[in-house]
């Protein structure tokens, strides 16, 4: 049985466009093992993809010694490790394991030294979506063809999860449970509909203003709002929360990422801007609306949610250069909640 490590450490939308990986590695090599080597905080995602057969804690690993770290991988008796996006650490570690075949990109200096089979692109200077370029890392294992935007959904797997369930959702950080009753839980009647207006940096932000005018438009009979994020983000929001109590349920600081996932799963759709979340929706085939800056390299085209329901909103303007040095971004603002709107009507 052939063994591969997928290595990937950086944050869940990453993580979420490197699953289809094993999923085609499934396909076109039966039989074989995948493995992740991923950080603790994603481990909830890769674990729910029912293509994934071992889960490697990149963050429990490097604790270790640097004989026990080798000893560690080699355990493993893997025979390909393909870093996804080369970590100088990592790639030394799998040459010191001796793994026979070591795959990475050949535009960073220490592949050359750690690396035995290259794949020769540049993430920064292609055109492709993030998910394309990863499964052109494929190659060495005569994996060459190209993959459509709209056949990668079908390789996520995202399957192996837990129902929300109604016995009510344990805070992430204090380990209190929130009994069920203090909980709003979605309605069938109605389209449940999740805004995510935080990233946490890692995108340009729609901001709190068109999120407040969005809920203001949205018809009360036919949408349920649920507002997710993570405590911070829930305290970076509260003049905003208090402002909508009436409208929306305030989920921030009360899901875990594994009962945000099922939360999502047991939704109808999400709105929010380039972040793990929205990812997560459209790899589950919900309605996912991504907002998005024009700007290169966190334009849509490389960064667009995938999903069989998924799609985008980017203000149409050439490059967003004016707005390459700040966080707060004019062009995404500039998306109006009447468009989003319409979408979400049309859903």
């Amino acid at each position: 049985m052939k063994s591969i490590i997928l290595s990937r450490i950086d944050s869940i939308g990453d993580v979420i466009l490197t699953l289809p990986m094993a999923g085609v590695l499934k396909k076109y090599i039966p039989g074989c093992r995948i493995i992740f080597l991923g950080k603790s905080y994603t481990r909830p995602i890769i674990e729910a993809s029912e293509n994934i057969d071992q889960f490697l804690d990149w963050d429990e690993i490097r604790k270790s010694g640097a004989r026990d770290q080798i000893a560690y991988i080699n355990a493993i008796n893997a025979d390909t490790i393909v870093h996804v996006f080369p970590v100088r650490e990592i790639c030394k570690l799998a040459k010191q394991a001796a793994i026979p075949s070591r795959i990475a990109t050949s535009h960073r200096w220490f592949t050359g030294l750690y690396c035995n089979e290259f794949v020769h692109f540049s993430r920064k200077n292609s055109d492709l979506h993030e998910a394309q370029l990863n499964l052109k890392m494929l190659a060495p294992l005569g994996i060459t063809g190209e993959f459509a935007l709209t056949e990668i959904p079908d390789f996520y797997g995202l399957t192996k999860f837990t129902p929300y369930l109604a016995s009510g959702i344990r805070h992430p950080e204090s380990g209190i449970r929130h009994p069920a009753s203090s909980i709003q839980h979605p309605a069938s009647a109605s389209f449940n509909l999740i805004l995510h207006p935080k990233s946490k940096g890692s995108a340009r932000e729609w901001g709190l203003e068109n999120f407040s005018r969005l809920i203001e438009l949205l018809p009360e009979e036919k949408f349920k709002i649920f507002i997710t994020g993570t405590l911070e983000d829930g305290l970076l929001m509260k003049a905003f929360l208090q402002k909508n109590k009436n409208n929306v349920t305030d989920l921030t600081g009360k899901l875990s990422l594994s009962e945000l996932i099922s939360f999502i799963a047991s939704c109808d759709g999400m709105v929010a801007a380039s972040t793990g979340p929205l990812h997560i929706a459209a790899a589950l085939g919900k309605f996912a609306l991504g907002l998005y800056a024009p700007m290169k390299p966190i334009y849509p085209k490389r960064w667009a949610p995938l999903g069989k329901n998924a799609g985008y909103l980017v203000f149409d303007k050439e490059g967003c250069t004016d707005c390459k040095r700040s966080a707060d971004c004019i062009c995404i603002r500039n998306i109006k909640p009447e468009e989003v709107l319409e979408k979400l009507v049309n859903w």
